[in-house]
């Protein structure tokens, strides 16, 4: 089991998606109220989102910044899918190494901006396609022979989110203990 669903208030609203196969933290507004706020401090950058992600290959820097722009492709069996493209909309993420193993790298994401697949794509574009990934391949695009982007066995945790509390503004730090091969 890769993560743990606490029983929800029967008005919660999910505030952002995770990928069927991203195991992690997920945040919910339990009245329209808080969805507001958090909404307003999504949409102004002041929202911290950190991942986990075990990738292929080894990154000889220990940080690095990926701003390939991320926009709608063509896809052999769903007509089109998000990718890395130079039409596509802006999307920035910061890489950071944690780990170094045989042929691959545990790494933390943050990402200032929230493009479909974004943290799969760059990765990707930046020539180290997540572990187990059938869709992305180096270069950002679905590769000669792509899986369905549903389908699951890549390694990524949605590790850590923070931001003010929509009703004290006290900041709050959440965390989410990644599944053992995204430990360091």
């Amino acid at each position: 089991l890769l993560f743990r669903v606490r029983r929800l208030h029967p008005e919660a609203v999910p505030m952002h998606r995770l990928g069927r196969g991203t195991s992690g933290l997920v945040l919910f507004a339990r009245t329209d109220g808080a969805r507001r706020a958090v909404a307003a401090e999504w949409r102004a950058g002041r929202v911290e989102k950190e991942y986990r992600a075990l990738v292929k290959g080894v990154p000889t820097a220990d940080s690095f910044t990926v701003d390939t722009p991320i926009g709608l492709v063509p896809h052999p069996r769903l007509g089109r899918v998000h990718a890395a493209s130079p039409e596509g909309k802006p999307a920035v993420s910061h890489v950071r190494v944690l780990a170094r193993r045989d042929g691959a790298a545990l790494v933390a994401v943050t990402i200032p901006t929230g493009r479909p697949h974004q943290i799969r794509i760059h990765l990707a574009a930046a020539g180290h396609p997540l572990v187990g990934d059938l869709l992305y391949v180096e270069g950002g695009a679905p590769g000669p022979d792509p899986g369905l982007p549903g389908e699951v066995g890549y390694r990524l945790h949605a590790h850590r989110v923070a931001l003010a509390h929509p009703a004290t503004a006290e900041r709050l730090d959440l965390e989410c203990a990644p599944p053992p091969e995204l430990r360091g």
